[in-house]
């Protein structure tokens, strides 16, 4: 279970795991601009997923990761203001071996954020008196 707490101005925290995850808007929504917007989050967690993927790739061949990169791109769909494509770029140094480049985008493609959005689940929303 998560939940949701409103924390002022514009500032809406996620609790879950004994974490809080605090977002905000934008100064030009009305917002403080103190946290990432919800949106932005989502954005970072496909990146971040794959990153746990590559990392534990290169964990478990013991092949440094501390240079390696993944740069995300998003190409925006003007019309429904949504992400029409994301790109994910695996910036590797030059002495990462050769054969495990196709290896590694494999694993980058397993991550399950991606794989939630291109295989999404049905979203309930409710409300109940306390």
């Amino acid at each position: 279970m998560i939940e949701i707490t409103f924390n002022g101005g514009k500032v809406v925290t996620a609790h879950t795991g004994g974490h809080q995850i605090r977002t905000d808007q934008p100064v030009d929504n009305g917002g403080g601009n103190t946290a990432p917007a919800p949106f932005d989050l989502y954005l970072a967690s496909i990146g971040t997923c794959a990153g746990i993927y590559v990392k534990g790739f290169c964990d478990n061949r013991n092949i440094p990761a501390e240079n390696i990169r993944i740069i995300q791109t998003t190409v925006w769909n003007k019309e429904i203001h949504l992400p029409a494509s994301i790109k994910l770029e695996i910036k590797l140094p030059p002495d990462f071996p050769e054969k495990y480049k196709e290896s590694l985008i494999n694993v980058a493609n397993l991550c399950l954020v991606k794989k939630s959005i291109a295989n999404p689940p049905e979203f309930i929303v409710d409300a109940s008196y306390k």
